[in-house]
């Protein structure tokens, strides 16, 4: 029998709020975190724009010692996670350490620390590498980091499916608690690589927007959208076994009901033209879910705003809803935000509970026109106030990785 799964905590690190209140409020007010990149100096790159993380501390939010063992993607990992733990006021040390778990990913982990110390190499030789490089570096060590600092010592993984690691990563925790490996679980995903390889690297794929305006550089699903805004930052939920969160009183925020996962078996970076890869993955959410397309509500799309991801989504929505399709409010929050690679899905999750909370789903900001071949309900012009009581929010990423989530609002 599987075990009911709900959302107890949620943590956010993003362009528009360092905390899940400060996010979500810059949501509602349709605010856009893209601006001129100030990591590093843009002259001879083509793109300018990013979508950076504004004043973020790391000491402010943990153990200064601890912080200066961590590249930013764990920083910002831990931040989200230890706002997420606070938030479902769990207490570590009344519970089984090791029925609580962390499923946390990083599509990339940190470019910097290669730069930084491959530069070293060159210049001082080997010799003079950080002894830290390895574990800066590897993108495990976002989850490795919150386990070490909440105490949690169950089942501790990171799954790596590069745009749709985060979802992947929420999917696997519901799973882990469903089939009695946890209790609780810390899931969701990180990523920070606003960094010279990581915009030339992206840029030379011809991915990212090369748009000069931040308030129309990322507009996914529009006519002339141009490639995606790369952005950074982390979200990180508690998952919880429904009857352990009812006997400590915890608030509810949803339920995950569903989960799917497919590949493409298609490209390297292109999701297939058919969309019947995200379709399927849609199809086993609400299968799992007991749910039918008429009674979606609404879709966090995966919306980078490529021209091949916004065209061949909205072809796997159609083909997984059928004539509910066009009925069914989608957003992509990467309007806003950017592209968070990793992290998106955690963040996206975070959007998808709070839209059930309030009944608001926000419009797609900067996005004015369709291209014809996308002609759903995109949320353009303004937000949409109704009651939502069930939805999925779909991540894609490079290799044919499809992951679709189904959340319901709590009814008992």
């Amino acid at each position: 029998m599987k075990r009911r799964v709900v959302v107890t905590g949620l943590g956010a690190i993003t362009p528009i709020g360092n905390t899940v209140e400060e996010f979500w409020a810059g949501i509602k007010a349709g605010k856009v975190g893209i601006g001129e990149i100030t990591k590093f100096d843009t002259t001879d790159y083509k793109v300018k724009l990013a979508a950076e993380v504004k004043g973020f501390v790391a000491k402010e939010r943990m153990d200064f010692k601890a912080a200066k063992r961590m590249e930013l993607f764990s920083q910002y990992a831990v931040a989200a996670a230890k706002e997420a733990y606070e938030d479902s006021g769990l207490d570590i040390e009344k519970e089984d350490p090791f029925r609580a778990g962390v499923i946390v990913g990083s599509g990339i982990g940190s470019l910097q620390v290669v730069e930084k110390e491959y530069e070293k190499i060159l210049t001082k030789g080997p010799g003079r590498v950080n002894p830290l490089m390895v574990p800066l570096m590897i993108s495990n060590m976002a989850a490795g980091n919150i386990s070490i600092q909440l105490g949690f010592k169950g089942k501790c993984t990171n799954v790596v499916t590069a745009c749709a690691s985060g979802t992947n990563c929420i999917g696997d925790a519901l799973r882990a608690i469903q089939y009695d490996d946890a209790d609780i679980m810390i899931a969701g995903g990180t990523e920070s690589c606003i960094c010279p390889s990581g915009v030339a690297g992206f840029t030379s794929l011809t991915a990212l927007s090369a748009a000069q305006d931040p308030m129309r550089a990322s507009i996914p699903f529009d006519k002339n959208r141009g490639g995606f805004v790369l952005g950074e930052g982390a979200g990180v939920v508690v998952l919880e076994e429904l009857e352990h969160a009812k006997a400590r009183g915890a608030k509810i925020y949803a339920e995950v009901a569903g989960y799917g996962s497919t590949g493409d078996a298609y490209h390297i970076t292109s999701p297939a033209e058919d969309g019947s890869g995200a379709a399927r993955a849609m199809e086993l959410a609400m299968k799992e879910g007991n749910i039918t397309p008429d009674q979606v509500d609404y879709i966090n799309a995966h919306g980078t705003g490529t021209h091949h991801n916004d065209l061949f989504e909205t072809r796997a929505i159609k083909l997984a809803l059928g004539d509910a399709a066009k009925n069914v409010v989608i957003n992509s929050t990467k309007s806003m935000i950017g592209h968070l690679l990793g992290a998106a899905g955690g963040v996206e999750f975070i959007t998808c509970v709070k839209t059930i909370q309030d009944g608001f789903i926000h419009q797609t900001v900067g996005t004015e026109v369709p291209d014809e071949e996308c002609d759903l309900n995109y949320a353009i012009g303004a937000p949409v106030e109704k009651e939502v009581h069930c939805v999925l929010t779909n991540s894609l990423g490079f290799g044919g990785h499809n992951a679709t989530l189904l959340l319901k609002k709590y009814e008992g």
